[in-house]
């Protein structure tokens, strides 16, 4: 620079601006750019917004609707692309970026194909299974916190407790939350949440961040400590669009810190109307009740209660009566009919009595021995016969 400006030379910071960006922008007009996304963020009218990184720097790119509209997939944090594009300079910031047109994925070995093996592997040994899942408490008297002690979360989770609830006690366990060693913090906090039996439900994360920086909850060690967690979790872990597998093992998923902690501090205010109502409700029960009670107590004194019996009693008396008078005219006409069968009995034997038929002129030959006489065959000459008419006997001697 000593060669082409004068030592004393004073650049204003539009100048300066203006020459890096005549540089960059001429120098950098068509490269490709190999590296990793980070910080994706698709804007509503078609853009794309993201960070293209490896390990040693960064640099902001965007990928206007256009072009993004051609795109083969959909890109994601952690997956590594090559993309082909002009580097530009925005002058009111200072920054650059790089102006993608053509973008196509490099290769396998990213972050994302890494966690989706860990995330098979783990559902296949049953850990994101929906029969594990356990109940959040309804009306929680104490909840904990595994969280970054200095972090926004944790102030947010905070504020929205204490304009809910201020009854509700809160346990903070601090925890680191991303870089090295912050797995193993969170998943001893869990543990120790559980061993103390702390309290009645857990939430468990960390404000928003790229992929990386929410990479340890879902490191295998966090993983199954919620997995195993007696008590109800709720994983709380960046933002909406943000993901970890954490969510899966956990009992609830919140898509922010500040919606778990309305997930699971009851409104201090909806308990009160809710009591309240109840008790209207109780109240207007029990007067309706004693007030039927007065009435039926109030049909019960001594006129009433005759009125009522005779009421009773009357109807009953009336079917006994009708019953008796039935019975009576039954039974008359049982006798009425028996009677006249032995009349009609009598009158047959006596149609059928021998004498009956000797009244009408007719007489009985025997002879002597008894034996009745049918015919005259029965009877040889010389036969004393013994005639008997309807009145005396007749002696006779067969000619």
């Amino acid at each position: 620079m000593a060669e082409l400006f004068p030592k004393d030379t004073v650049f204003t910071v539009s100048n300066l601006t203006s020459l890096i960006r005549e540089i960059l922008e001429g120098t950098f007009s068509n490269i490709t750019l190999e590296g990793e996304i980070s910080n994706y963020r698709p804007n509503a009218s078609g853009h794309l917004y993201f960070t293209l990184k490896d390990e040693g720097a960064q640099i902001s790119a965007v990928m206007f609707r256009g072009r993004a509209m051609s795109l083969g997939f959909v890109p994601k944090d952690g997956m590594k692309v090559k993309c082909t594009g002009s580097i530009s300079v925005y002058a009111p910031r200072g920054n650059y970026q790089i102006i993608i047109n053509k973008m196509e994925i490099a290769g396998a070995g990213n972050i994302l194909q890494i966690l989706e093996e860990r995330k098979r592997k783990l559902a296949a040994e049953g850990l994101f299974n929906s029969e594990r899942k356990k109940p959040i408490p309804r009306f929680s008297k104490r909840i904990g916190i595994v969280t970054s002690p200095t972090g926004a979360a944790l102030r947010d989770i905070l504020q929205i407790t204490k304009r809910r609830n201020p009854g509700v006690d809160v346990v903070i366990l601090p925890a680191l939350v991303q870089g090295d060693g912050a797995a193993i913090t969170i998943a001893n906090m869990v543990k120790t949440a559980n061993d103390f039996n702390l309290c009645d439900v857990l939430i468990v994360g960390r404000g928003g961040g790229s992929l990386e920086d929410l990479l340890p909850f879902s490191e295998e060690v966090v993983v199954r400590a919620i997995a195993d967690s007696k008590i109800p979790v709720v994983s709380a872990v960046g933002h909406e669009i943000d993901w970890s597998l954490s969510d899966y093992a956990a009992d609830m998923r919140a898509p922010t810190p500040s919606a778990a902690a309305e997930l699971v501090v009851p409104k201090q205010s909806d308990i009160l109307q809710g009591l309240a109502a109840y008790k209207e409700e109780f109240y207007n029960q029990i007067t309706s009740k004693v007030e039927r009670l007065k009435l039926m107590i109030k049909s019960f004194d001594v006129g009433n209660m005759e009125v009522r019996f005779r009421s009773i009693e009357q109807p009953l008396l009336n079917r006994l009566e009708n019953a008796r008078e039935a019975m009576i005219e039954s039974m008359n006409q049982k006798i009425k009919d028996t009677r006249q069968i032995i009349q009609q009995s009598v009158h047959i034997l006596e149609q059928a009595s021998p004498q009956t038929i000797l009244n009408r002129g007719y007489s009985m030959v025997r002879t002597a021995d008894g034996k009745i006489v049918r015919s005259p065959l029965e009877a040889a000459t010389g036969t004393r016969l013994e005639i008997t008419p309807a009145q005396g006997k007749i002696f006779a001697t067969v000619d």
